[in-house]
């Protein structure tokens, strides 16, 4: 499906999670900025399996095989996770996340791990008897130099910029004191505020800790502020005296407020955070005080801290998530879709400055990660892309009625219902296309951070593959390589047209990779690779590892060269049904 021209695609995997996850540590080894997923819960109610069989409440090993079942595909998660930044999203609700914390801090050892509380329900949930449950949990797994960034507060735009006291909050910063953390000689000094305008006038030199403050004169007409507690605490500014002597003639400093305590006026200031959204036009000084201290407004939204608990409207899972799937896949029904605006807002935390990101899920279910990153990309312009991994399983009771009906696994009357073919990829094409599966426009508006009508679909491409499980022999002789064409696709950068049969001529050359199948036409493949400029990866099959060099050592610098054959029997081991 294709309506994003030269854009990589997004791609639907089918298979089973923990053999698609092999192969991608073939095609995706510390290359995916990060990974979303949304796993079994575990409650109980047959929504997951274990050795091919439903997990039910009263199975006294339910949370072993949870836990086992998790950390198999956790630990190949980390494989694939770029580790210099990263990170890793998982939610859960309160069944299973102790165990899932402690899980963590033992498969990312490294990692920096935060949980966050988020309320999906305001109306609450429960038993009678019981506290109605209201939210569900996130556990953040940072890597390497990820950061958490600010949340759009839209709520900003026409409001004043904030001014933050200048007299620092931390004890660390309590005057005289030595150690980490501790300021520098030059952040306690006076600053002159007259007392008639109460208008800053200047500032005098830093003052040595030996030296009482009552002992500095002001000038005439005006008092010597220093930063004191309300208790006589003595503190240090928040900027050295030079510091001080950039941002006060701007305008950014200003006194504000008399006040009988040891400190009597409050001294403030535009943090950098300010500076720069009115460097960068999000706010604009529309004029100053009499003092000289500017007045600023948003115009834009602005990036508000982001706490550990969660109250937003958009992440509600009746409204954002079965609502929003209401309108997508009208009478197809998915239980507890998450919410499609808190998907988007946790990557965006992490991707918004990453305009060419890759994100994974490896538990699609009704394609929600897929489709926040289409929504982040239409925000910003960017590339990013989606893997999203899901089998084909027919819900418990579903398989009940169809078992009735006389049919089984792999009839297509049976796969017809399963959750990639149901529900994940007729998401992911409506979102696109802005069409219901039925061909009818979509109905609705999006809402908050970017509204438009959901008919008007995303410029966007997208793949669909299954990932089966071939015989080494099958793989060896090439009978299979249809079937993992797909995978080379994905290594070379998910975009341009795939090689799905082998070439007639020896060799073929598409957007993004070559395959070469007959080394002896080693000499044209490399003329084309040359002509490709965009080409990443160049797939030469040989058992020879002389030929192989050969013709590696003559393609074009940045073109990485890939044996297959070997390549097939290492590194698809996942092929055996391992």
């Amino acid at each position: 499906m294709k309506r994003g021209g030269a854009k990589p695609s997004h791609t639907v995997i089918n298979g089973e999670n923990y053999h698609v996850l092999k192969a991608l540590t073939w095609t995706h080894r510390g290359k995916v900025d990060a990974i979303y997923i949304d796993p079994p819960y575990n409650t109980g109610a047959k929504d997951w399996k274990y050795n091919n069989d439903y997990v039910e409440a009263d199975d006294l090993y339910r949370h072993s095989k949870w836990l086992a079942f998790m950390e198999r595909r956790l630990l190949l998660a980390r494989e694939l996770l770029n580790p210099a930044d990263s990170v890793l999203i998982v939610t859960i609700d309160e069944k299973e996340y102790l165990r899932l914390g402690l899980l963590l801090e033992q498969a990312f050892p490294e990692a920096a791990i935060q949980m966050i509380s988020s309320v999906i329900n305001p109306k609450g949930t429960g038993r009678s008897g019981d506290f109605a449950r209201t939210n569900e949990f996130l556990f953040f797994a940072r890597l390497g130099t990820a950061k958490v960034s600010g949340r759009l507060d839209e709520d900003a735009v026409g409001t004043e910029v904030s001014w933050e006291t200048m007299r620092r909050r931390n004890l660390a910063s309590v005057r005289g004191r030595r150690g980490r953390g501790a300021c520098g000689p030059n952040q306690f000094y006076p600053i002159f505020v007259d007392e008639k305008t109460g208008a800053i006038v200047g500032r005098g030199a830093p003052v040595s800790v030996d030296i009482p403050r009552e002992s500095i004169k002001p000038p005439k007409g005006a008092v010597a502020v220093f930063p004191v507690r309300s208790d006589g605490t003595e503190m240090n500014w928040e900027y050295t005296d030079t510091a001080f002597d950039n941002w006060w003639p701007q305008g950014l400093i200003r006194a504000n407020g008399k006040k009988d305590e040891p400190q009597p006026y409050i001294i403030q200031h535009l943090p950098n955070k300010v500076r720069s959204e009115i460097a960068g036009g999000v706010a604009v000084i529309e004029g100053r005080r009499a003092d000289g201290s500017v007045i600023a407004n948003y115009v834009d939204a602005t990036s508000k801290h982001v706490t550990t608990q969660w109250d937003f409207t958009s992440h509600s899972a009746e409204h954002g998530g079965t609502g929003v799937l209401k309108h997508v896949i009208p009478d197809r029904k998915f239980p507890f879709p998450k919410s499609l605006y808190a998907v988007e807002d946790a990557l965006r935390f992490f991707v918004a400055n990453k305009p060419n990101a890759i994100v994974l899920d490896f538990f699609a279910g009704s394609g929600t990660t897929a489709h926040a990153v289409m929504r982040l990309n239409k925000q910003d312009g960017g590339n990013r892309q989606c893997i999203s991994v899901t089998n084909n399983e027919v819900g418990a009771d579903e398989q009940k009625k169809l078992r009735d009906q006389g049919w089984r696994p792999g009839d297509p009357e049976w796969e017809q219902w399963g959750i990639c073919d149901y529900i994940t990829k007729p998401r992911v094409q409506a979102s696109i296309t802005g069409k219901t599966p039925e061909g009818e426009p979509i109905r609705g508006d999006y809402k908050f951070t970017d509204q438009f009508p959901m008919a008007d679909g995303f410029a966007e491409n997208a793949e669909f593959f299954t990932l089966t499980y071939e015989s080494p022999i099958a793989v060896r002789h090439n009978a299979a390589f249809a079937r993992i064409a797909p995978l080379l696709w994905l290594r070379a950068g998910s975009f341009g047209a795939r090689i799905d049969t082998l070439p007639e001529g020896g060799f073929a050359v598409v957007e993004s990779y070559g395959l070469l199948d007959d080394v002896d036409c080693a000499t044209p493949f490399i003329k084309s690779v040359l002509q490709q400029p965009g080409l990443r990866v160049a797939y030469i099959v040989t058992d020879d590892d002389r030929r192989f060099q050969s013709i590696a050592q003559r393609l074009p610098q940045g073109v990485e060269a890939v044996r297959l054959y070997e390549s097939y029997l290492t590194n698809f081991a996942f092929a055996s049904g391992e």
